[in-house]
């Protein structure tokens, strides 16, 4: 039986080459061709072209076992990171906790920071490749709709069935859920709260990609959009802010907040050394998916919280600030 997938929020847009670039990094480019020429590939239906435009709640149709079939052809090594690998006990039960909430429809995971979302070139462990292992008795294989930087920890929504994949994913295109991120920066925000409106761009090559906030509109550049709150502070040196992406560009929270000349803890990517902790404060990024509240595909509406990462219990402990005390900052929803 052949595969459907439901194009994902990050991915609207994207071209279908690319869209197996990212998702089947080891898919040779003449298997790749040889797969579409076949007409084996359909978006809604309709052969694909490597040219096609994605948008957001379409789906993808892919040959059964796709993965197996390329490792089995040498297009894919047996230890490339989109193959099949088993999991011992030990990893099992890690794979088993991150599960914050779970129903028939939605599993709800506390992504734990380092753990990539998906596979790519030298990662070799990631939630893509756990959900295999989260299905629960169920059939199909639950599917990623959303990403988070590997760095980032917090809340990652997967869906255990096909129409619920889509569901989720039209509610992310249309920008009805409220994601809310808890950041540690270092300084303080001139505002204690505010909209940042930065389009952003990617610039360098291959492999040294970096996303930038530009002051005018480029060919290449993204409006973006990000409102933030700060919730508690230590002087001028660390603020805890809660932040909302309205858009959900790649790594927008970060360009964001170090455009205000806040960097998050540990970001050097995007704050350089404004970004280095002092003190007790672990040296990794302060930046946390705190919680979701999207329409969930059942009805009514899905909300859930991740509790902070190790690194980041530690910073509010060192600091002084109490989770409890955190109420929502943001108590109108996105429409």
């Amino acid at each position: 039986m052949a595969e459907s997938i439901p194009v994902e929020a990050d991915d609207n847009g994207i071209r279908v080459d690319r869209w197996f670039r990212r998702h089947y990094p080891g898919l040779s480019h003449g298997a790749l061709e040889k797969l579409l020429r076949t007409g084996q590939v359909r978006v809604e239906g309709k052969r694909a072209t490597a040219g096609d435009r994605l948008s957001t709640g379409q789906v993808l149709r892919l040959p059964p076992q796709l993965q197996a079939k390329t490792a089995a052809d040498g297009e894919i090594s047996k230890d490339h990171p989109t193959a099949h690998k088993s999991l011992t006990d030990r990893e099992r039960k890690e794979a088993e906790a991150l599960v914050i909430h779970k129903d028939s429809s939605v599993l709800v995971l506390n992504k734990a920071p380092g753990l990539a979302t998906q596979g790519g070139s030298g990662i070799i462990k990631h939630v893509d490749g756990l959900l295999e292992h989260l299905s629960f008795g169920k059939k199909q294989r639950p599917r990623l709709v959303h990403r988070l930087d590997r760095d980032t920890s917090g809340v990652l929504v997967v869906a255990r069935t096909v129409p619920a994949a889509a569901a989720l994913s039209e509610s992310l295109r249309r920008r009805d859920a409220k994601k809310i991120y808890w950041a540690l920066v270092r300084g303080t925000p001139k505002k204690p709260s505010g909209t940042i409106k930065l389009p952003i761009a990617k610039e360098g090559g291959r492999g040294n990609e970096k996303m930038v906030g530009v002051q005018r509109h480029t060919e290449d550049a993204k409006h973006a959009i990000t409102d933030y709150v700060v919730i508690d502070r230590v002087g001028g040196e660390y603020t805890w802010v809660a932040a909302k992406p309205v858009t959900g560009r790649t790594h927008q929270i970060r360009v964001h907040l170090a455009s205000l000349g806040t960097p998050i803890v540990g970001d050097f990517k995007y704050g350089g050394a404004g970004a280095q902790p002092a003190g007790d404060i672990e040296n990794c990024l302060h930046l946390h998916a705190r919680s979701i509240d999207i329409a969930h595909p059942d009805g009514g509406r899905l909300r859930a919280t991740a509790p902070l990462p190790p690194h980041m219990q530690k910073a509010w402990k060192v600091l002084g600030f109490e989770e409890s005390e955190a109420r929502d900052p943001f108590p109108k929803r996105s429409k």
